[in-house]
């Protein structure tokens, strides 16, 4: 279900990318050549042009038909069979595709335009995600409205990574405020705590108001930890369901139970539950649990997993939430802020890669497909695939040859000095973009595999 949710919105969001590239390209009469969804080497799955009015197509063909290269004025549509890409082929450009050109320039050919509109051509990519992630941002919004959980509102208070119980946290520590503002939500709070050079938070222990110091490197030490959920709100562990033959459910357990205690070890949350089990694998242990106000008991025989086979009730119908709902009208202008302020996000976050810590951390595609439920969620989905646009856009318009950005980069250039970098020129830089990018690309896919094979051996 992941790999199906990470092909399905890539795809869809290098769609709209090389759709901005086409958009602009023919409002400026520029021709191109190809537009296609995924790569296709060898072969691709269809090609498809129209020609004097009729459609033509061809299925897993190797080359384009005689009839679409006598045709050369028209787009041909084509679907490839290796995702993860796609690309836009615009005439007389040196790009990924063509990184040599010949003959005279036509006035039909992206070279031939004036600097101001290859540079809008190029920046047709970057725009069309920004303005796509904020669309879905106000559709999510207008559909599923915004549902937050005040801080305060985890009774119990929040569970910690072991970065943050390495420099004086506590289980159980109510967030109270972050460098003298009080944090809304727990994103709001991670946020600050990873890009506002925080030095001081103030927390609430027990009936105790505690006042922590952090060490300068806090963030890196975060990003180094590589831990996913830093903080977590913590909530009681009552009986949701059972999975099949739970050991729990054969000794009497049943829906709405909820467990208090393991062989009289107190367990008052499903976090303590969980650290609390793992030390009787193979062993029979006495579960404690309310059922009716009642406290009752039951022994289960546990196996090497050390698992019971209970699935928890749901935390987020254990707190009171806050939830908003907007109009049409009303989703728009949240939708354009929650985009910029993700954007403002991202781009202080980028800061933290080009530490030791920020580096062993990239991700490529695992770690992408890794932002997405195991279960389909649609609203979860359009949310993801708003924040990856956003991130697309971001990266793609870096200053890096072979990237939107370097093409923007040089385009500038020649705007500002009146100079033209010569084709040998950008070619050069395309393949030097081209080695940076796949080198890129390789080392943080090896961060994934190296990861993965970390965690099974």
């Amino acid at each position: 279900m992941k790999l199906l949710a990470l092909i399905l919105s890539l795809s869809f969001l290098v769609f709209i990318h090389e759709l901005g590239h086409f958009l602009f390209a023919r409002l400026f009469k520029t021709r191109v050549r190809k537009f296609y969804l995924f790569f296709n080497p060898y072969f691709a799955i269809f090609r498809a042009k129209r020609i004097d009015g009729k459609w033509h197509w061809s299925f897993f063909s190797k080359t384009s038909p005689q009839i679409f290269k006598e045709h050369d004025e028209k787009t041909e549509w084509g679907l490839g069979w290796l995702p993860f890409g796609g690309y836009c082929e615009i005439a007389g450009m040196i790009d990924e595709n063509n990184t040599t050109l010949s003959g005279e320039p036509q006035e039909w050919e992206y070279r031939s335009k004036k600097a101001w509109q290859r540079l809008l051509i190029v920046l047709g990519g970057v725009l069309m995600n920004f303005v796509g992630a904020l669309v879905i941002f106000s559709a999510v919004l207008f559909v599923w409205g915004k549902e937050t959980l005040p801080m305060e509102n985890a009774k119990m208070g929040y569970e910690y990574a072991q970065v943050f119980i390495d420099n004086g946290f506590r289980n159980g520590d109510m967030i109270l405020s972050i460098n003298g503002e009080k944090p809304d939500d727990v994103p709001t709070a991670t946020n600050k705590l990873l890009l506002d050079n925080v030095r001081k938070v103030e927390v609430k222990r027990g009936d105790s108001i505690i006042n922590i110091s952090l060490p300068a490197d806090f963030a890196n030490q975060i990003v180094a930890s590589g831990a996913k959920d830093v903080i977590t709100p913590l909530f009681p562990f009552v009986v949701g369901d059972f999975v099949s033959g739970s050991l729990a459910k054969n000794a009497g357990m049943i829906k709405g139970d909820s467990i208090v205690a393991l062989n009289d070890v107190p367990c008052p949350t499903f976090a303590d539950f969980t650290r609390e089990i793992k030390n009787f694998a193979d062993k029979e242990v006495v579960v404690s649990f309310y059922r009716n106000n009642q406290l009752q008991k039951t022994n289960i025989k546990l196996d090497e997993t050390a698992k019971i086979g209970v699935y928890p009730q749901n935390p987020a119908n254990m707190f009171e939430t806050r939830k908003t709902e907007y109009g049409f009208l009303e989703s728009i202008p949240a939708g354009i802020a929650k985009g910029t302020s993700m954007l403002v996000s991202y781009v202080k976050q980028f800061k933290l890669i080009f530490s030791k810590e920020g580096a062993s951390q990239v991700g490529g595609f695992g770690a992408i497909g890794g932002l997405f439920p195991a279960e389909w969620d649609w609203q979860i989905f359009w949310y993801i695939t708003a924040f990856l646009s956003i991130m697309l856009a971001f990266m793609n318009i870096l200053p890096i040859p072979a990237l939107d950005g370097g093409h923007v980069f040089f385009t500038l250039w020649e705007m500002i000095t009146g100079r033209k970098p010569g084709d040998k020129f950008m070619a050069r830089a395309q393949t030097v973009g081209m080695i940076i990018l796949f080198a890129l690309l390789i080392y943080a896919n090896g961060n994934d595999l190296f990861r993965w094979l970390s965690d099974k051996f």
